[in-house]
């Protein structure tokens, strides 16, 4: 049996079962800003959220590549076109201006569903400009 995910759905067909499954991702979307006093979240350019399709209020798995840490938080929409990542709040306390970041998104779906899906990755330069 190969590892597909769909091969790891339940054998009683009468069983429901969603996995979580990565929904979107930003790569290597560098901090522009680290906020303290700020209510907590993550602040992204609009544009990049739009590419992603990681909404307003979102939770996301933020991975810091510099030092290891990870947090989830939640998403508020930044300045379309400013390429911002900011941390804000206590998350702050977890990056610094210039680190790189993977910002990711799941979502639930049925083992079947998951097999046939294909998360969208958005990949960045150093100004948090989409590249293709």
């Amino acid at each position: 049996m190969s590892a597909n995910i769909s091969s790891f759905a339940p054998s009683n067909t009468n069983e429901q079962m969603n996995i979580q499954v990565l929904k979107s991702k930003i790569h290597k979307a560098v901090v522009t800003q680290a906020e303290l006093n700020y209510e907590g979240s993550i602040t992204i350019d609009e544009d990049l959220m739009i590419a992603s399709k990681i909404g307003e209020w979102e939770k996301v798995l933020v991975v810091n590549n510099n030092n290891g840490e990870r947090l989830e938080t939640y998403v508020i929409k930044g300045e379309k076109g400013t390429g911002t990542i900011c941390l804000n709040g206590a998350a702050a306390r977890k990056v610094q201006v210039g680190d790189l970041l993977i910002i990711m998104s799941f979502a639930s779906m049925t083992p079947e569903e998951a097999a046939k899906w294909t998360p969208i990755r958005v990949f960045v330069n150093d100004r948090n400009k989409q590249v293709i």
